[in-house]
């Protein structure tokens, strides 16, 4: 094992944090570093370049996922992932996937630096596009082997733009992301450091969540269609209101939950389009998306039919037709208990206060999952906060968070830790 002279460095991981997070800061304050962006590209040669300063062979796979690896004493023996990702959402904060890869990149720096080599290959990476602006987790789906042509083609960030075209604008060749699939039998495990994006851990006032399960979730998009009419001249009984079938059913929600869910659903309408959008005319289209997330996947799909059935009701009730597109169905996954006991001793001889708990934002492991073992690491979100420049986690959670990522380490990819 390290000493504690030999450990993490929170200055250093603070320095990374700091620069990194002037690479798409706006005069708002938030973090613009979109996937396939410019912005983006320049954080992944940042990354790559500090990479590179900490001894680490740097490589890019075709779905641009940035790779630092540590070789092992065994080249033929499983490689060891850690990692996250480092593009954002509009208006981000610094922290969210960010600290994930900035802490890795230190556990690997003090290995490196102490002369340590691993048992097995360790590999960093930073996968592309987590936060979905072309509709998945690209990055981690390419090395699980679930990217195929019709993804490449067919992929659209919200404003229509394409990814292949995205790709093409970077120079870069969205084909080759299909050469990015690992074998299975060539990854032993993967762990992951991430902000909770809730706020348990801070209202507990513990250091550090220990993670054994992932939420699934699905999003669909959601349309009443019904007849566009004149605000004033149309008596309301006589109305076919499109928005209205979107009220009846935001009403319907906390129902759906309580007999369909668990304690762990939830259910978010984030966003509701009305056509023709006139302030005098009664909307005779209404597209809104429902997001649904449960961590047992039977309660994803009774829920699921629960909403069919709410909305065949409303439609029939209020004179309105209704459609739905699935935009995305993401299982929910259980961690690796041999791993999340590794973290959790890590954890625990660390003197940290934690807890186990589950994710409930979805996250690059629980793509990764499917093809080999998988655990995670939380650090507290100050109030809950995230996807904003407000998210924050203390300096010296952080450190607390970085230790138990080398510990955990060091109990997988090294005889006798």
């Amino acid at each position: 094992m390290l000493t504690q002279e030999s450990g993490v460095s929170i200055d250093r991981i603070s320095a990374d944090l700091k620069q990194l997070a002037e690479i798409g800061r706006s005069d708002d304050g938030g973090l613009y570093r979109m996937a396939f962006t410019d912005a983006d590209m320049q954080g992944k040669d940042w990354l790559e370049a500090r990479m590179r300063e900490a001894g680490l062979e740097t490589t890019r796979d075709g779905a641009c996922n940035v790779i630092g690896r540590l070789p092992g004493k065994n080249p033929d023996a499983p490689t060891l992932l850690i990692g996250s990702h480092i593009d954002t959402v509009p208006c981000a904060g610094i922290l969210d996937g960010t600290l994930g890869v900035l802490t890795g990149l230190e556990c690997l720096r003090v290995l490196k630096q102490a002369g340590r080599v691993p048992d097995c290959d360790i590999e960093l990476i930073a996968f592309s596009d987590e936060e979905g602006r072309f509709g998945g987790m690209f990055g981690s789906q390419a090395l699980a082997g679930q990217i195929t042509p019709e993804t490449i083609h067919s992929s659209a960030d919200p404003a229509g733009e394409r990814l292949e075209e995205a790709m093409k604008a970077l120079g870069l060749d969205p084909w080759e992301a299909l050469q990015a699939r690992r074998d299975p039998e060539s990854i032993g495990g993967y762990l992951e450091l991430h902000i909770e994006q809730g706020p348990v851990l801070s209202q507990a006032g513990e250091q550090v969540g220990v993670v054994e399960a992932i939420t699934g979730l699905f999003k669909w998009s959601i349309t009443f269609s019904g007849e566009p009419n004149h605000a004033g001249t149309t008596p309301m009984v006589m109305r076919r209101d499109a928005f209205m079938g979107v009220a009846d059913f935001a009403h319907e929600v906390p129902r759906i939950l309580d007999e369909n869910g668990s304690e762990r659903s939830r259910a978010t309408i984030g966003r509701v389009e009305l056509t023709p959008g006139s302030p005098n005319t009664v909307p005779g289209e209404a597209t809104f998306t429902i997001d649904v997330r449960d961590t047992d996947e039977t309660t994803m799909n009774e829920i699921a039919a629960a909403i069919r059935k709410v909305l065949g009701a409303i439609a029939r009730r209020r004179g309105l037709r209704f459609s739905y597109q699935v935009e995305s169905w993401i299982k929910p996954v259980n961690c690796d208990p041999r791993l999340v006991g590794h973290v959790e001793a890590a954890a625990a001889d660390g003197g940290l206060r934690y807890r186990r708990m589950e994710s409930g934002a979805a996250h690059d492991a629980q793509i990764i999952a499917s093809v080999c073992p998988v655990a995670m690491i939380f650090v507290p979100s100050l109030e809950g906060k995230s996807h904003s420049p407000a998210e924050w986690t203390a300096w010296d959670d952080i450190e607390a968070g970085a230790r138990v990522m080398l510990g955990a380490i060091e109990r997988i990819a090294f005889e006798g830790g």
